[in-house]
């Protein structure tokens, strides 16, 4: 089976540097995606969480930190408890347009990771990137 790799492309009005802090800070994270427990560090391992009404956190996606070439790159493992701890690999490439910036996705591993369920995965993972993105796009817009 080959790798079916998501790939995502949006232009921002914002300077590379401000859509590097969307993608890297606790609190920036939580504004377009999810909350951070703390800001993403090279080498590290990050967990991303959803906080419910009554303060109560649900771990939301995790992984480690593979790469961090501020503001160009950004490259992480990535899993969702539907992957059963399975891990697949995000990597956001920055770079400057003329008045902003173009942010690229590229989210791979995910038929591996998955096996039978890739299906159903891919189309999940795939809108949820799209629903995330218009997010980072309207705060950046």
């Amino acid at each position: 089976m080959t790798d079916t790799v998501i790939s995502k492309s949006i232009i921002l009005k914002a300077p590379r540097e401000t859509v590097w802090a969307f993608l890297t800070e606790k609190d920036k994270l939580a504004e377009w995606f999810h909350e951070a427990e703390a800001d993403l560090a090279d080498q590290k391992p990050y967990t991303l969480i959803s906080r419910g009404a009554d303060n109560s956190t649900t771990k939301m996606c995790w992984g480690e930190v593979l790469e961090m070439t501020k503001p160009s790159t950004l490259a992480y493992t990535f899993t969702v408890k539907p992957l059963g701890g399975a891990m697949t690999t995000v990597s956001w490439t920055l770079e400057d347009v003329h008045g902003g910036t173009r942010l690229s996705l590229s989210h791979s591993g995910i038929d591996q990771a998955a096996g039978e369920a890739a299906m159903g995965l891919l189309l999940a993972l795939d809108s949820g990137w799209d629903k995330h993105l218009l997010s980072m796009r309207a705060l950046n817009a």
